[in-house]
């Protein structure tokens, strides 16, 4: 009548901890990857981009409002 005691599945226990091994791996490369981002943006000059340049030279060829022509 009595059972007997079940037997613990150790392939699910491995298959935990490689599950949280890849996690913090990924974790790692992405915490890494926006750090080194942050210093590099902070060690390099701005560059104006393409688009703010042209704006800027748009508005320098407009006239000012109310300017009489």
């Amino acid at each position: 009548m009595n059972k007997p005691p079940r037997r613990k599945n150790p392939t699910f226990g491995i298959a935990v901890f490689i599950v949280v091994a890849i996690l913090l791996v990924i974790a790692t490369l992405i915490y890494n990857a926006i750090r080194e981002k942050h210093e590099f943006d902070s060690e390099s000059p701005q560059v104006p981009s393409l688009a703010s340049q042209a704006a800027a030279a748009a508005n320098a060829i407009k006239p000012a409002s109310g300017v009489a022509q």
